[in-house]
């Protein structure tokens, strides 16, 4: 488990919540925790940089998408988070089309992958910063042509970084998969969200209305 303290917060933060991301999945997540929040498009550039690990790259974009937002909504707290592939040390991102996903999935049967799902936390107002980074270990089945092409047909995870929906038929490309934040893998991490939330000073479990601590 890894977490980062960039900024130290200065005071309390306020709300409301914000989500930076385009992504159905982590919308979807969210909701779990059964906080008021809205959803805004974070705009980053995702393109790796030379030479960038996946992990590496999942924190820098997690962290990216959190401040793009956070600096058109300074009194908010903005979630960010970003999901790579890593198949051995090389990142796969989302394959946006059949005939990628097919080439991906290709390459990584029989093989382990780590998704490495970041998720960052940042308040301009407060100066509050965090990120972290929850990495699954995915450890697919040899899977033969015929089976990738009826996953495909099925699911199209055209926008799923490895083109591997779990969530869905996916879990059945998967020999096991070894995390400590379960949710991870869907896309955001949410026993590490939580505890950012709760440091921010977002309260998450009480009674009544949504408050901060």
């Amino acid at each position: 488990m890894q977490c980062k303290r960039i900024t130290p917060i200065t005071e309390r933060a306020p709300s409301p919540q914000i989500l930076g991301t385009t992504s159905a999945y982590r919308r979807e997540l969210l909701e779990r925790l059964r906080i008021p929040f809205t959803v805004e498009s974070p705009h980053v550039d995702e393109t790796p940089l030379p030479g960038e690990a996946p992990a590496a790259l999942a924190m820098r974009l997690a962290l990216a998408k959190a401040r793009a937002v956070a600096e058109r909504f300074p009194d908010s707290v903005v979630i960010g988070s970003d999901q790579v592939a890593d198949l051995d040390g090389h990142p796969l991102g989302k394959p946006g089309n059949h005939v990628r996903a097919v080439e991906q999935l290709q390459r990584m049967r029989g093989k382990t992958v780590i998704f490495q799902t970041a998720v960052a936390v940042v308040c301009a107002q407060s100066g509050f910063a965090q990120e972290s980074l929850a990495p699954v270990k995915v450890k697919f089945r040899d899977l033969t042509d015929a089976e990738i092409e009826a996953y495909l047909l099925a699911e199209k995870p055209y926008d799923c970084a490895g083109s591997a929906k779990s969530e869905g038929l996916g879990i059945a490309l998967l020999d096991s998969i070894e995390n400590d934040d379960p949710t991870a893998l869907v896309g955001l991490p949410l026993i590490r969200t939580s505890r950012m939330l709760r440091e921010a000073g977002i309260a998450l479990l009480h009674t009544g209305s949504q408050t901060t601590l």
